[in-house]
């Protein structure tokens, strides 16, 4: 079986990394393929970096407080290019009202500020063999 393939995205103006290279460190040293597209990407790019790369998952990592305009976005093309088969998940500070509003868009998981990096490999890990 082929590894899982993961888009780890920062879109939107934001310029901290940190917190996204740690995910995807931990989902690499975990056995995944990673694809990170770095910072300041359009909900457009990172889902033509997703078809392209056959990725099962993106993940992306918003702190601006633009999260329910990014993710609506992202999930709207995915569905005008026939991709909702690629899961999404985000992390990032989201309140906790808005996450119930994100999965109700399709968001697979959100992630909060103190996440250990394992619960996001056993969530992908599960997602995958559920999937």
């Amino acid at each position: 079986m082929a590894p899982t393939r993961i888009v780890i995205a920062k879109p939107g103006l934001d310029g901290h990394d940190r917190g996204a290279k740690v995910i995807a460190r931990a989902l690499r040293d975990a056995g995944m393929e990673i694809i990170y597209t770095g910072l300041h990407q359009t909900p457009e790019q990172i889902v033509e970096t997703a078809i392209q790369e056959d990725a099962d998952i993106v993940g992306l990592s918003v702190l601006s407080g633009a999260h329910m305009t990014l993710f609506r976005k992202l999930m709207d093309l995915l569905t005008e290019r026939d991709a909702r088969d690629i899961m999404v998940f985000g992390g990032g500070i989201i309140p906790g009202g808005d996450i119930a509003l994100l999965h109700e868009m399709g968001v697979a998981r959100i992630f909060t500020p103190g996440t250990k990096t394992q619960e996001v490999v056993d969530w992908v890990n599960d997602a995958m063999a559920s999937a």
